[in-house]
């Protein structure tokens, strides 16, 4: 790092969604802002999230001031819990960022060794060359804010997730900070590139509320509702579209019931007194008098919706009638698993609402107008898009250039290049560590892409085992070769194969004995070597190949069968 100028860097965010983190980093000082996650793609079998590496910090430690929460979204605060294990910092954030933060750290057993510091919109924090502080912004949250690290170049600018709603449900945009920011000369600007290939500016939620009090008025049933459960905003539109038509609430799902009881504790979600039931309830009340909140708008398999829709849920079973509600955007690479229960849905008779068929879901991100006004706000002298795929980032960048920021001055960049700033000159030079680290049960970077490999070759073409016993002390073959097949083959249909395929290895160990090769590892290798072509050539598949070569001394096998029939004698 240059210690004299301003160095930018993100370890995730860049060319993805989700595992947003980002570093400011002046002298001995670095700020951090978020630390997410990011759900596995398709060709990641059995990993469960993906987190940033952070070995730049943790090599840098002593200079790490803390880590800044712009808002309480899983993609920004979903990495702590694997983070603060590498590297205890203070954490600052609003009211119910943190709530939703010391839920999540306390189930990790991280509570008491962390330290957590309420950060508003009316605090800095001051450090020896940095001072930080923040400004409201409108997202699909409470408490959702911009970061604002001021260093002895000028402000650096972090949008957190934004949009500007005109009419929100909750604190409006402090649009005088932005003002004065953009007075005082912001030196960089790093801003949400979410939506920036759409046009226009972004729906206000209040135009959810509208269409979910007509959506509660059509439906005669049950109505089950499954939305992002730190969606607190639109719970609360739930909320009070059932006062509005008498129905009581039922919540389930364990994020969803955490998040109500935080929101409830903290005055974001308020609901009647006695308009809460347990779910052991639900079967004493009227269908058209209850609404269900769940979890499982975005398809996982083990969330409430989906169980419901395999008629595999415990508590509740879905009636012909009921109404289900779909209030969210599939994140890409969803699409197909959420298509896939609504199909179920639909199967078992319920009256399904979801796409833009009513506007029951306005996102929380800005598009191209919203973008365009943050722009001409905060005039930046630099410009660097975050929090997006490449062509969102790169089309973020034209609109910059559109209000007047240089091409030049703004720098589309990936996770671990490092933009060097003064008020004179702006360019990417060093690189440090970044990437990710998959998680795989309490396992953490343990799973890489020779394990992921090995995975998805046995998702795609199965497995043999080849187990043999050898005496090589006499180079002799005393059992098998036995082929043992999973997800290959169906045994039973493919006898011929399987005797051909033994009769092969059979005379390649017995022409390795008579050679008399003792290598384990050679012999293993020249029967993979022998049997994965043979197995092409016949099915044109590619089958992992796993000999197991068991060693056994022949004289001993008959001195301890001698032994036990004179025992049983």
């Amino acid at each position: 790092m240059k210690k004299d100028q301003v160095n930018i860097f993100a370890l995730g965010g860049l060319d993805e969604i989700g595992k947003n983190m980002y570093g400011i980093q002046y002298k001995d000082e670095i700020i951090i802002i978020d630390s997410g996650l990011k759900f596995p793609e398709e060709d990641m079998p059995g990993i469960d999230l993906i987190i940033p590496d952070v070995s730049y910090l943790v090599e840098n430690l002593s200079k790490v001031k803390g880590i800044f929460l712009t808002h309480g979204h899983e993609d920004h605060i979903g990495g702590l819990p694997y983070i603060l294990k590498q590297i205890q910092v203070p954490l600052y954030g609003e009211k119910l960022t943190l709530g939703l933060v010391r839920a999540k750290l306390e189930e990790h057993g991280l509570l008491r060794s962390s330290k957590l510091i309420p950060f508003s919109n009316q605090d800095t924090v001051k450090f020896n060359h940095l001072s930080v502080s923040c400004f409201r912004t409108n997202h699909s949250i409470p408490d959702s804010i911009g970061i604002v690290v001021r260093t002895p170049e000028g402000p650096v600018v972090h949008t957190g997730d934004f949009k500007f709603d005109f009419s929100p449900p909750g604190h409006g945009t402090d649009y005088a900070k932005l003002a004065a920011l953009g007075e005082e000369g912001v030196l960089a600007l790093l801003s949400d590139s979410t939506n920036s290939e759409r046009s226009g500016y972004t729906g206000s939620e209040q135009k959810v509320g509208a269409s979910l009090i007509e959506v509660f008025q059509k439906a005669e049933g049950r109505i089950l509702f499954a939305t992002f459960a730190s969606n607190v905003y639109r719970l609360q539109q739930v909320v009070e579209a059932a006062t509005h038509h008498d129905r009581k609430i039922a919540v389930f799902g364990r994020s969803m019931e955490k998040v109500f009881q935080i929101g409830q504790e903290l005055g974001y979600i308020r609901l009647p007194k006695g308009m809460l039931v347990e779910g052991d309830q639900i079967n004493r009340i009227p269908d058209d008098k209850l609404v269900i909140i769940c979890t499982g708008s975005q398809g996982e398999s083990m969330a409430v919706l989906a169980r419901i829709a395999r008629g595999a849920h415990r508590q509740i079973q879905l009636n012909p009638g009921d109404t289900v509600v779909f209030s969210s955007s599939p994140i890409p690479g969803n699409a197909l698993n959420v298509n896939r229960i609504i199909d179920q849905l639909f199967r078992m008779g319920a009256d399904v609402i979801y796409g833009k068929s009513f506007d029951i879901h306005a996102s929380g991100h800005g598009s191209q107008e919203d973008m365009k006004l943050m722009l001409q706000f905060l005039k930046p002298k630099y410009f660097i898009p975050i929090h997006g795929e490449y062509r969102m980032l790169a089309k973020h960048r034209e609109i910059a250039a559109e209000v007047g920021v240089p091409l030049e001055n703004s720098f589309l960049m990936e996770n671990g290049d490092v933009l060097h700033l003064t008020q004179k000159e702006g360019y990417v030079g060093d690189k440090i560590p970044s990437g990710a680290l998959l998680v795989d049960g309490h396992g953490i970077g343990d799973v890489g892409n020779i394990v992921l490999r090995d995975r998805m070759k046995l998702s795609d073409d199965g497995l043999i085992v080849i187990v043999t016993t050898i005496d090589m002390k006499n180079f002799k073959v005393l059992s098998g070769p036995d082929v043992i097949s999973r997800g290959f083959i169906f045994v039973r249909e493919s006898a011929d194969l399987i005797k051909e395929t033994e009769a092969k290895i059979k005379a390649l160990m017995e022409d390795l004995m008579n050679q008399k090769v003792r290598s384990w590892s050679n012999i293993k290798s020249q029967i993979i070597d022998t049997v994965a072509p043979f197995i092409y050539k016949k099915i044109q598949r590619r089958p992992m190949i796993i000999p197991i070569i068991m060693e056994v001394n022949e004289e001993d096998i008959r001195s301890n069968n001698q032994e036990r029939s004179t025992n049983i004698l």
